[in-house]
């Protein structure tokens, strides 16, 4: 049960993150997608430095395990050409589309709609993919670290001064 709360508590401020972010608004999707307005890529970019030093840091202190799902190249090139098509036509991305109709946003239901026929799909094609798709590239649980054969916390400092970087370089250019 706890573990539903603390599901329902961080999904809720995540949510409220994000709204204040103004990553929500369509403007802003767009403004991505056409690398004029760079709020939802630093936004991205900044969960993902602060998740990357705090999953490390929880590891090392033997309070989580790392347990990384195994590394296919052609699902994830078939999924991210999915999420690419339905972000680029809808102007939503699946998490902004929920905040965008918790915002009175109805556009982005459609979304949601074409989220869950994608995953009945998925389960209806599974056995195919399976056999398929599924296969072509899988590299077993790896990480970025193992692949390169270095520690985490060096791979991670070169991420967060590439990201301060990437973020100055956005803000001089007004992005």
């Amino acid at each position: 049960m706890m573990t539903l709360i603390y599901g329902l508590v961080t999904g809720v401020i995540f949510g409220f993150l994000l709204q204040k972010g103004r990553v929500l608004r369509y403007d802003k999707q767009l403004g991505a997608l056409r690398f004029l307005d760079m709020t939802i890529v630093k936004f991205m970019f900044t969960t993902i430095l602060v998740s990357m030093v705090g999953v490390y840091l929880l590891k090392d202190l033997g309070l989580v395990k790392l347990a990384p799902k195994a590394t296919m190249v052609g699902a994830n090139a078939l999924g991210g050409i999915v999420f690419g098509i339905g972000w680029g036509l809808l102007g939503y991305c699946p998490g902004t589309s929920l905040g965008a109709v918790g915002e009175g946003r109805w556009d982005a239901i459609w979304g949601i709609a074409g989220g869950l026929v994608g995953a009945a799909l998925f389960a209806e094609t599974y056995p195919f993919m399976k056999n398929t798709v599924l296969k072509w590239g899988n590299y077993g649980p790896i990480t970025l670290p193992q692949v390169l054969g270095i520690n985490h916390w060096i791979l991670i400092a070169v991420f967060v001064a590439g990201g301060i970087a990437l973020f100055a370089w956005f803000e001089k250019k007004g992005l």
